[in-house]
């Protein structure tokens, strides 16, 4: 595959591959009611965005905003649905295919095939094998304090720059960049902002990988560790991470950051791990038990059936198999209601 991209964007640009992204955009949102319009004149909408994508005429649209409480207060910033096409369409004919292909082999999030819980499985059988190795061993386990906050909007289109030649692209993907007008921090709640963020640190990844040579280091986007034999060398390499962070990308660790001792086990992607178990961390019960209790709730009240319930935690049931929870299993679903 080609190092950058050159003359790609209007090669790419086709009605068929902008029917293509509105059809991923509303896989099970189709009753949602800016879809239902939208379906109503979808050529002709599609037909619009195409020609001013073409002519780069094309502006992206203000925000709907809203706050997540939980697991903490979150700024949540939705656009419009044509601007989530446009997202989808970017992502998936340019980023996945120059940037994202070429990530570390060890990089899980919003990739294809890896995810949260290939991430802990791979830790646990790289602990498995340190143990094996060394016997007693060091985890450093880092989280970049307020990350998507934090992430510098003119580093990522240098990063970006250096991949992307082709002149319309940029521009396309400068708009989506600085949709909201701000110097720093990115969109919670855009397709394109885990991609980028994801491309953002893959930075720090490259130098963790291939200039420190750290053979057993995992990240899911802004949550990382590294397990190294001695106390000495994590210390030695947690000031080398912190000093490129701070230089490179402007970004710090937070004071969940630290190092570990091998029979403690870590916590990592809302497990705790060990060579032996993988336990679901408190936290991860009470949204599990608060999300049963609501989605018991409306099938109560008739809001729902028990199927469309269940497929609102097919995600959890993912999370909660892979661990070491056989009686919060049963007493969930093959008890309840679910």
């Amino acid at each position: 595959m080609a190092k950058t991209i050159r003359n790609k964007f209007d090669e790419v640009l086709t009605y068929e591959k902008l029917q293509e992204a509105h059809r991923l955009c509303q896989t099970c949102k189709t009753s949602k009611p800016e879809i239902i319009l939208f379906n109503l004149k979808k050529e002709e909408y599609l037909k619009w965005l195409y020609e001013q994508l073409k002519s780069g005429n094309y502006r992206h649209g203000g925000y709907r905003i809203f706050y997540l409480t939980k697991p903490k207060r979150r700024k949540v910033q939705v656009s419009r649905y044509i601007d989530r096409i446009v997202h989808r369409w970017v992502v998936d004919n340019f980023l996945k295919e120059y940037f994202i292909k070429n990530f570390i082999y060890h990089s899980y999030a919003c990739i294809e095939g890896k995810g949260m819980h290939n991430a802990v499985l791979a830790v646990q059988k790289a602990m498995k094998h340190c143990n094996r190795t060394w016997g007693e061993y060091y985890m450093l386990k880092m989280d970049v304090a307020k990350y998507f906050q934090s992430i510098d909007r003119k580093i990522l289109m240098e990063i970006l720059e250096r991949k992307i030649k082709d002149p319309k692209l940029l521009d396309l993907i400068n708009k989506i960049v600085y949709s909201d007008n701000e110097e720093k921090g990115l969109p919670i709640g855009n397709y394109t902002s885990q991609t980028f963020a994801n491309i953002y640190l893959n930075e720090i990844d490259k130098y963790i990988k291939y200039e420190l040579r750290c053979k057993y280091y995992f990240r899911y986007m802004d949550d990382s560790l590294i397990i190294v034999k001695t106390k000495k060398e994590a210390a030695e390499i947690l000031e080398k991470i912190k000093k490129f962070l701070d230089e490179k990308l402007k970004l710090s660790l937070n004071s969940k950051t630290q190092i570990i001792k091998s029979k403690q086990g870590v916590n990592f992607c809302g497990y705790k791990i060990n060579e032996n178990r993988l336990k679901i961390r408190d936290r991860g019960k009470r949204n599990l038990k608060d999300k049963i209790k609501t989605l018991e709730k409306r099938i109560k009240d008739g809001e729902m059936s028990s199927t469309e319930a269940y497929k609102h935690i097919t995600g959890h049931v993912r999370y909660i198999q892979i661990a070491n929870v056989k009686n919060l299993t049963n007493k969930l679903f093959y008890c309840g209601k679910l």
